[in-house]
């Protein structure tokens, strides 16, 4: 399964330094960026990682990255 592209530009997330967080991969959560156990039957999992520091973060939104979760601008191309 294809993620659902949620928006065209990133999530600018605040983030608190230490913390796991799970970046929604499939595009189904209604708590954008952020995991909610809609992908379930999927095929498709969210990304645990762990914030590096505390601040703002630009999570993708639209699933296509290639540095997930952070943006790396790939909606441009979309």
């Amino acid at each position: 399964m294809e993620p659902v592209i949620v928006q065209k530009a990133p999530f600018a997330t605040e983030l608190e330094g230490g913390k796991t967080y799970y970046w929604c991969a499939c595009g189904k959560s209604a708590n954008q960026p952020f995991c909610d156990g809609a992908h379930k039957g999927s095929g498709l999992a969210p990304k645990p990682f762990v914030a590096e520091k505390s601040g703002t973060a630009y999570l993708c939104g639209c699933k296509a990255t290639k540095n997930a979760p952070y943006c790396d601008g790939s909606h441009k191309s979309l």
